[in-house]
């Protein structure tokens, strides 16, 4: 990812390149930076504070690399304790905005992909709950519930959001990152913005997430099974990486998430799961 500062007959702009140099995702850029092209113009105009697309190459014929140029979004990442609960309010808030898209049947990602299945799940070697994670397990077995479908971001979590201002001017100014868009149940986006939020501030932020969202005007599963499906598909995916996603978030300041609270907050957060919705 590369910040292009431009001087020309038209004044200064800066612009995002986001280039994909790394072999698994060279071999995968024509569908993802594809996609998110046309989500990109899928977005322009409708309010969602998403980036502009100035151009794409994914296929490398004008680029050293499978490209995406867009505009540059202003804004940082804030992953801080301080002030997170202000922060989930409005991220329920960009969320819920994001699902209620008008998008036509032509213009539809394609439908959501789990990110886990049963036999790819990888308790910790050292945990003393080897039954939660059992039973957590078990619930994903299960086929899919039935479920309302929408717009979905797919990787809506703190680390690709933009705030600008502070305390009571606070506010979202950008959501990056949207690759993996799919067509899907609203409880995953959820779910994974939740476990997200779980890792970052403990497992009280991970469980009221879902409810902020439902207090923003969001709708999710009526059944506490179904929704408990699509949480725990999310939260299993982290396991055993939930060291590495955190391996950014260190880097802008989160030194305090090591692996071992990382894993500490992933049990809580699966027991609070289970505890809640069965």
């Amino acid at each position: 990812m590369r910040r292009l500062d431009i001087c020309g007959r038209d004044g200064r702009r800066s612009l995002v390149l986001r280039s994909f140099v790394n072999p698994f995702y060279v071999r995968h850029a024509q569908g993802l930076l594809t996609r998110e092209a046309a989500v990109l113009r899928l977005l322009d105009g409708t309010g969602v504070p998403a980036a502009r697309l100035v151009a794409v190459d994914a296929t490398a014929q004008h680029c050293d690399h499978p490209s995406l140029l867009m505009s540059l979004l202003p804004g940082t990442v804030r992953l801080g304790d301080e002030g997170a609960d202000r922060r989930a309010e409005l991220l329920a808030h960009q969320l819920l905005r994001i699902h209620r898209l008008p998008v036509t049947a032509e213009a539809r990602p394609r439908e959501y992909q789990a990110w886990t299945s049963p036999e790819r799940v990888s308790p910790p070697e050292d945990t003393d709950q080897p039954e939660l994670w059992q039973r957590a397990v078990d619930v994903i077995r299960h086929e899919p519930p039935e479920y309302q479908a929408c717009f979905l971001h797919r990787d809506f979590h703190p680390g690709n959001v933009l705030f600008t201002g502070e305390g009571g001017g606070l506010r979202i100014s950008g959501v990056v990152d949207w690759v993996e868009t799919s067509w899907g149940p609203a409880d995953l986006d959820v779910a994974h913005c939740s476990t997200a939020l779980a890792l970052l501030h403990g497992v009280s932020a991970g469980m009221d997430f879902a409810d902020r969202y439902v207090a923003a005007g969001g709708t999710l599963a009526e059944e506490p099974a179904a929704h408990l499906y699509w949480r725990l598909l999310d939260a299993l995916a982290f396991a055993p990486d939930a060291e590495k996603v955190a391996v950014p978030w260190r880097e802008v300041g989160r030194a305090d998430l090591t692996p071992a609270l990382l894993t500490r907050r992933l049990e809580g957060y699966l027991h609070a799961l289970c505890a809640r919705y069965t």
